[in-house]
């Protein structure tokens, strides 16, 4: 219950975990690690779409990327696993979709990390991967996967 109050405190309400748009399971567990599947950034219900340094911004990449942050930690509330289980947020794979003079992926995907770290303090701290890309699913401005070590159920 921790980080549900952490969260509260943050003002952050988690959206409610995204179903797969193709033939994959959204995360994974296997020996304590969670795999979460690349999750797309929703903010107020709608899917954030473009390329980023053509026309999106940096900073609605920045946010596109948290609400990806966001969409993993429902993913894992969404599998029944309880937030103060999570031992330590692993890594972190940012996808931007990216205009060609564009060279900014880290500063996009620092909206997930410091989700991360905001949420989980030093548990948040993590690699990471920021990759500029010309395409991802659905038109979507970013997309962010995970690997999450947990505490034992």
């Amino acid at each position: 219950m921790q980080i549900e109050a952490r969260l509260a405190e943050l003002g952050i309400t988690l959206p409610k975990a995204a179903a797969p748009v193709a033939s994959y399971v959204p995360i994974v567990v296997h020996d304590n690690v969670a795999y979460i599947s690349g999750q797309l950034p929703f903010i107020d219900g709608n899917l954030v779409t473009g390329k980023l340094g053509q026309d999106v911004s940096l900073e609605r990449g920045t946010a596109a990327a948290r609400a990806c942050g966001m969409m993993i930690l429902a993913q894992l509330v969404g599998a029944d696993i309880a937030l103060d289980r999570v031992a330590q947020i692993i890594k972190l794979g940012a996808f931007v979709c990216s205009a060609d003079d564009f060279s900014d992926q880290p500063k996009v995907a620092n909206g997930a990390s410091e989700l991360m770290f905001d949420v989980f303090g030093d548990k948040g701290r993590h690699a990471r991967s920021a990759v500029g890309v010309p395409v991802l699913p659905l038109h979507a401005a970013v997309e962010v996967d995970a690997i999450i070590a947990l505490e034992p159920a």
